[in-house]
């Protein structure tokens, strides 16, 4: 099953970073289109590199001038960033690099050159919404996530198996190949845990406790997820409100699939989680439109001690839009309570709202949409 991607080729060398999965290779292969591939996943080819990265210039030299050259998993050889560096520096833009990446550990660990802003960088994420089109199916997607492969699986079950594995070859290939921990027992407790919290507050005392991991250990964990482009944190934002704000982040995964994988419940039913994975849907769709178009969108959420909260601060510029989630049928006035004080206070300048309903809607300032219309909204650029 094929997909019509949003990521378009830029013009010049660029790295493409995405966790695996999300359709990297296949993207290259239909778009970027090389005349030379060099796949780091192809044993042969890693150790003939590694013990010598100048073959890559000759394979390169050997190709006719306006070639695209395309260097699959980087992170695996990063001394290959230093040819490349010094082939662009030779020959300009006589050939195009693709560089693609499913972590950015091993580049930051060896402090690899990132071609000193000679390559842009572009993000990778899983389907959208308007890439599935008429395979977009929100409860499946709440269930068993957005990545090509899943959704072109026949059954749960097959699903489920997919899903499984791909949480077990992160661990093995991501986690110990590479030593990333020192306990890979205790990383997968972490994990398990990480996932269960996913949308709240992160509240490091108690995930400690409850995964049995040492407090010192967890920021280097929840790094070694943000490297491997399995998640990122949505910091609070200071709007200076006329209440006490929250100061501690959340955490949310890149996909629900492998979020609910993580935590092993994906044969069960969505249960009181289904909220959270709205939210991260959500999250990643407008991640992803900022990403494909270069919008440049910073993502906060704002939340006071007393529960009063907006998921989401779309920050655009000075421009700054509120974004409610809600996993409810019916819309109901309490769900807006913090957006209209913030829009009240005129700390933001645009106040909307998601929900499972089928109908748009006005609450006084607010604008609600059905899932399926906000992403439509979205992706034709009226956010």
């Amino acid at each position: 099953m094929s997909y019509r991607r949003q990521l378009k080729v830029p013009a010049q060398s660029f790295f493409l970073f995405g966790p695996r999965g999300t359709g990297k290779s296949t993207w290259m292969k239909s778009d970027f289109r090389p005349d030379l591939a060099i796949d780091l996943l192809r044993s042969r080819t890693f150790l003939e590199l590694s013990a010598d990265p100048s073959l890559l210039r000759m394979q390169v030299e050997a190709m006719p001038k306006g070639s695209r050259i395309l260097i699959d998993e980087i992170q695996k050889i990063p001394e290959l960033l230093d040819e490349v560096h010094a082939m662009i520096f030779d020959f300009g833009e006589a050939y195009q690099f693709a560089l693609t990446g499913s972590s950015a550990r091993k580049l930051k660990k060896s402090h690899a050159n990132l071609l000193a802003g000679r390559a842009i960088q572009r993000r990778m994420a899983p389907l959208t919404s308007v890439e599935m089109a008429g395979d977009f199916n929100l409860d499946s997607i709440l269930k068993f996530g957005a990545l090509p492969r899943v959704l072109g699986l026949q059954s749960d079950a097959d699903r489920v198996d997919y899903l499984s594995s791909y949480v077990e070859t992160y661990l093995k290939e991501e986690i110990q190949q590479e030593a990333a921990v020192r306990s890979l027992p205790s990383y997968h407790r972490f994990l398990k845990h990480a996932a269960a919290m996913n949308g709240f507050v992160v509240n490091l005392n108690n995930l400690s406790r409850e995964a049995a991991v040492a407090r010192s250990t967890l920021d280097g964990y929840f790094s070694i997820l943000e490297d491997t482009l399995l998640g990122s944190f949505v910091e609070p934002i200071h709007l200076k409100a006329k209440v006490k704000e929250v100061a501690t982040p959340k955490f949310y995964f890149f996909d629900c699939g492998v979020t609910r994988a993580l935590r092993n419940d994906l044969r069960e039913p969505l249960g009181s989680e289904k909220g959270y994975q709205l939210e991260t849907f959500i999250l990643n769709e407008i991640r992803a439109y900022s990403n494909y178009t270069q919008a440049g969108w910073e993502f906060y959420y704002w939340g006071t001690p007393s529960g009063n909260e907006v998921d989401f601060i779309i920050v655009d510029g000075r421009k700054k839009t509120g974004l409610e989630v809600k996993s409810a049928k019916t819309w109901k006035k309490e769900f807006g309570n913090g957006l209209r004080t913030l829009f009240e206070e005129k700390k933001i300048q645009r106040a909307m709202a998601v929900y499972t309903g089928d109908r748009r809607l006005k609450d006084g300032t607010i604008e609600v949409f059905p899932v399926a219309e906000f992403c439509r909204h979205l992706f034709a650029g009226k956010i």
